[in-house]
């Protein structure tokens, strides 16, 4: 791509990358065959990796991880009344427009984690109706991971898939960005996915691709939810060159994950350092963070990057989420840093905001996590070579993506 326009770093969400020139080369190369008519080579391939990558039977190739999601949900369910079990922060609860009454017609158990970062078994066991007749029976539990960039502990996972075996209820896995989770702790994906019934991954959150989630599950699980993405109307025709974009994503934009969360946990530490705190951990590729205790407001952050071309979700108020991915260069983050260290100065000059322990008691919270919220980032290897458009064109939207 060639523009004369200065580059644009937008870190709203890692849905934000840009295709570039290879990976549109990648397409054109692309197979055309009709996906309704399971005639696409190019789809075969990526399902068929993909169903391998999770440990399981097959999978499904569909246009978001909202349908992958509810897919995966319908096809577990039978006919109600039912119900499913998940986290009260979770996709499927919040940011999928009522699709699990809607498309299943079932009831939602929202759960809020009693430790305030994961449900754990304890959670599920004390929310589940297993014999309430008055009350939608519960059939599912659906997880996620990772869930605002936090990966929920592994061995709470098992836990949560042998309590549910016990009593006869199925899994679904919202692994949108279980690719990060597999990098940070060194867990393969299939080593997840097998706990689960179905698994929901996303291709273009952070693994660069323009469009596109998998779903994947036994043989039978996999041609129910090939029939139910009939209904929805998400049958694909030529749909081939947006899978070869995956597989190209997959292959050369994956592995530079570690650097991407390196880079994260750089921007967290930093922020912090100046008083800014963490209402969420950084375990990942997301910074959630409050800039009340050093002045600041997000607009007025947000106002001095946009001069620089750097956007970030803007807010009402003093905290916000800033989402990496891996067309964000070293540069950028530390024009961040840059510029919130100038902020806090000239309000700190000017007697608005007052020295405090802030950053002394914020570090003291993270020290004292548990081995398993803080997974630690080593110096990551020189990434795979990734093409990346020299000019970033797109503007962003300043709004708040859900996603």
């Amino acid at each position: 791509m060639s523009s004369s326009k200065p580059a644009v770093y937008d870190l709203v969400s890692d849905t934000a990358t840009i295709p570039t020139d290879d990976m549109f080369d990648v397409m054109k190369s692309a197979t055309r065959g009709d996906d309704v008519y399971t005639a696409d080579h190019s789809i075969i391939k990526l399902e068929t990796y993909m169903a391998n990558l999770l440990g399981h039977e097959a999978a499904l190739f569909c246009v978001s991880g909202c349908m992958t999601n509810q897919l995966g949900l319908r096809a577990l369910l039978t006919q109600p009344p039912h119900s499913v079990l998940c986290d009260s922060r979770g996709h499927v609860f919040v940011y999928e427009c009522g699709g699990i009454a809607y498309h299943s017609q079932a009831s939602v158990s929202p759960v809020t984690p009693k430790n305030g970062l994961h449900l754990t078994v304890a959670d599920v066991e004390s929310n589940i109706n297993n014999d309430n007749l008055c009350g939608a029976l519960t059939k599912v539990i659906s997880l996620e991971n990772t869930l605002n960039g936090t990966i929920m502990p592994y061995d709470e996972m098992v836990k949560i898939h042998d309590f549910a075996r016990s009593k006869d209820l199925k899994l679904h896995l919202d692994g949108a960005r279980l690719w990060s989770a597999s990098h940070a702790t060194g867990i393969p994906m299939d080593q997840y996915g097998r706990l689960f019934d179905t698994v929901s991954v996303c291709l273009s959150k952070g693994a660069g691709a323009p469009i596109g989630s998998i779903l994947a599950g036994s043989k039978d699980i996999i041609r129910r939810a090939r029939h139910l993405r009939k209904l929805m109307g998400g049958g694909w025709r030529q749909a081939g060159m947006l899978a070869a974009a995956a597989m190209h994503c997959i292959e050369t934009v994956v592995p530079t994950m570690p650097e991407t969360h390196r880079l994260a946990a750089h921007l967290a530490n930093s922020l912090v350092k100046l008083g800014a705190t963490l209402p969420i951990p950084c375990h990942t590729n997301m910074v959630f963070v409050d800039l009340a205790p050093i002045g600041l407001t997000v607009d007025e952050l947000a106002d001095r990057l946009e001069v620089k071309n750097i956007f970030i979700a803007r807010s009402q108020g003093t905290a916000t989420r800033i989402v990496l991915h891996y067309q964000i260069p070293t540069e950028a983050i530390d024009e961040i840093i840059k510029t919130t260290t100038e902020l806090v100065n000239e309000k700190t000059k000017a007697g608005f905001v007052k020295k405090s322990s802030a950053a002394a008691i914020q570090q003291q919270k993270i020290d004292e996590q548990p081995a398993a919220y803080k997974p630690s980032y080593p110096s990551a290897p020189a990434p795979a070579s990734v093409a990346t458009p020299s000019v970033l064109t797109t503007e962003p939207t300043s709004a708040t993506a859900a996603a």
